[in-house]
């Protein structure tokens, strides 16, 4: 593809800061009940973080590509009796590598299945704890010092608050969202048995290019430290015989910068602020290079904070501070609804 880079210059996107005609504020539909596999953000909800959370407790998050899926709410599911699970999934994933054949619950297999509570990462006071999977390979016989090592990891979140708590029937578990990563034969084993086991289904989630223009605000409007790396807008140029991606990398503190003036609600973000926030950086890469932009679709966003791509990809950045900074701005409330 073709990367085109002009950086912005902010002198002359301030006098178009303020053009658009208010058109409210988003509010997104529940997360299930809808086969189409859209993503949704709500500036409303978001993933709470303790300050004092330790920085292992999240460092499986970073520097991670993670596929995101929806989920429906889990029957009869219980935090009490992760262990217990643990158990049955490692007998499950042993005897789908064995071509179904049937295998001992409690016998020590090559993989070796965790699953473990993460009481401080959730949407709100009401959700539900989210619920870490781990799968790692036994270390062989040979080599009983060496340290086991993690092949795949998915977490269940819960974000959207007493949306879905108030009327969720008893016997059911609402975490609604599911980050995978590693191979996807493993997602694939691994989302099959719980389908079975608590009569829940999985959909793969894509991000649609509104949704990305949302991250992309909310990410740039997060406080970073100097010499951040820039933001960058990937589109995809449509009706074309090969395909044509376009490269728009502005600096963080240019893109920070053009936000505040944009911005009218500190910790508030509107549908007209995204909109005149992403219209500005049309009009100036117009400017430069006479292509609107608003004629193709944006496929991917990458900031310091983190990149999502169309496809349904997430991958936070590599900083502790930047991971705080990204659930304290409620960056990852994901939802099935649309507007």
């Amino acid at each position: 593809g073709v990367v085109l880079r002009p950086f912005l210059v902010m002198e002359s996107l301030d006098g178009a800061a303020r053009t658009l005609p208010s058109i409210g504020r988003l509010s997104w539909g529940l997360p299930f009940g809808r086969a189409h596999g859209r993503c949704g953000l709500s500036p409303s909800g978001g993933l709470l973080l303790q300050k004092n959370l330790d920085s292992q407790a999240v460092a499986f998050l970073l520097r991670k590509r993670w596929a995101l899926y929806s989920v429906t709410p889990l029957y009869k599911f219980s935090s009490a009796h992760l262990k217990a699970y643990a158990k049955l999934l490692s007998a499950y994933i042993a005897a789908e590598k064995q071509n179904g054949l049937a295998v001992e619950v409690g016998v020590e297999l090559d993989i070796k299945v965790a699953i473990s509570c993460l009481p401080d990462l959730k949407g709100s006071e009401q959700d539900e704890a989210a619920v870490l999977v781990q799968l790692s390979l036994r270390p062989q016989a040979s080599q009983k010092k060496s340290e086991e090592k993690v092949v795949w990891s998915g977490w269940f979140c819960s974000v959207c608050g007493d949306d879905l708590s108030k009327n969720m029937p008893a016997d059911f578990t609402c975490l609604p969202v599911f980050l995978a990563n590693g191979a996807e034969s493993y997602t694939s084993i691994v989302g099959s048995w719980f389908q079975k086991m608590f009569d829940c289904c999985f959909h793969h989630l894509a991000i649609s290019p509104l949704n990305l223009s949302w991250m992309a605000a909310m990410w740039t409007g997060c406080k970073l430290e100097e010499n951040a790396s820039a933001m960058e807008l990937v589109f995809s140029v449509p009706s074309l015989p090969q395909s044509l991606d376009i490269s728009y990398a502005i600096h963080a503190e240019d893109a920070k910068a053009l936000w505040d003036t944009v911005q009218k609600t500190p910790g508030e973000i509107t549908q007209e602020e995204v909109d005149v926030f992403m219209d500005c950086l049309y009009s100036h890469f117009h400017r430069h290079f006479k292509i609107h932009l608003s004629a193709t679709k944006l496929v991917k966003v990458s900031t310091a904070v983190a990149s999502a791509h169309c496809d349904g990809i997430i991958k936070l950045g590599l900083s502790r501070q930047y991971f705080i900074a990204a659930f304290q701005r409620k960056l990852l409330t994901l939802a099935l609804g649309q507007k």
